[in-house]
């Protein structure tokens, strides 16, 4: 991805934005052995960029994993019980980085879990105050009817404080399983919070899948199987967290 090359420089540490504008027009920017102009760019993964003729050393680009997490795995970096976590789950590669999860899922419920050594970002996704979205599709027994659509929608009210309004799909209730399908879809993520707030309108929940952060969707990704995010996602998830606060980078 090409950048501007002030954007470079200042994500080096080695100068402001408007510093490295004036080392550009002083022509102490060279990319690929060429004195650069103010307005050039480059992509630092395949471009030289030099500062006084020395090559500029850019800060390792972040990792970006997405997991299915099946039922009995924690969502943690390691366990004193000897449980398995999702960094078990991982490939070899992904584990010789320091690679996170960001949030949790409680260990009985599966789905997308997004893996990054990136601080900022997993702010982004996480914090309530942030709005990014979180899907799920929940399972619940018995017939959910509209005026448990509505509180569930509306919030309600837990132990710790009163649930942030969220979206509640239609649902589809199955006769001989009695059971009610339906997705759900919040921007904030308390212990155990859906299992909760089902069992508080008197739906227990019997199965759920988180199918959504901000905008990476599990897809088709087997439980159990996990994969590095493609560049489009990255561009895609980067771009999404910058809307909800997180600092721009190159």
């Amino acid at each position: 991805m090409r950048v501007r090359l002030q954007r470079l420089l200042a994500a080096a540490g080695v100068a402001s934005r408007r510093g490295a504008e004036d080392w550009v027009r002083a022509g102490r920017v060279r990319v690929n052995g060429r004195v650069a102009g103010l307005g050039d760019s480059a992509d630092p993964a395949v471009d030289e960029v030099e500062l006084d003729g020395k090559p500029l050393v850019l800060p390792e680009r972040a990792s970006f994993w997405m997991l299915h997490k099946p039922r009995g795995v924690l969502t943690t970096t390691r366990d004193p019980e000897g449980r398995s976590t999702v960094l078990d789950l991982l490939p070899a590669e992904a584990r010789r980085g320091r690679l996170f999860p960001v949030g949790r899922l409680d260990r009985e419920t599966e789905g997308l879990v997004l893996l990054t050594d990136d601080g900022d970002v997993a702010q982004a996704l996480l914090h309530p105050s942030r709005g990014s979205e979180r899907e799920y599709r929940v399972t619940a027994r018995g017939r959910l009817g509209d005026p448990e659509r509505r509180r569930l929608a509306r919030g309600v009210e837990l132990e710790d404080g009163r649930t942030a309004p969220c979206q509640v799909g239609t649902s589809r209730y199955d006769r001989v399983a009695d059971t009610s399908t339906f997705t759900l879809t919040m921007i904030e993520g308390r212990k155990r919070q859906i299992r909760r707030m089902l069992r508080a309108v008197g739906h227990p929940v019997v199965g759920l899948v988180r199918t959504r952060m901000g905008p990476i969707r599990i897809g088709r990704l087997a439980a159990g199987k996990a994969r590095r995010l493609r560049p489009a996602e990255v561009r895609e998830l980067l771009q999404h967290a910058r809307r909800h606060g997180a600092p721009e980078r190159p």
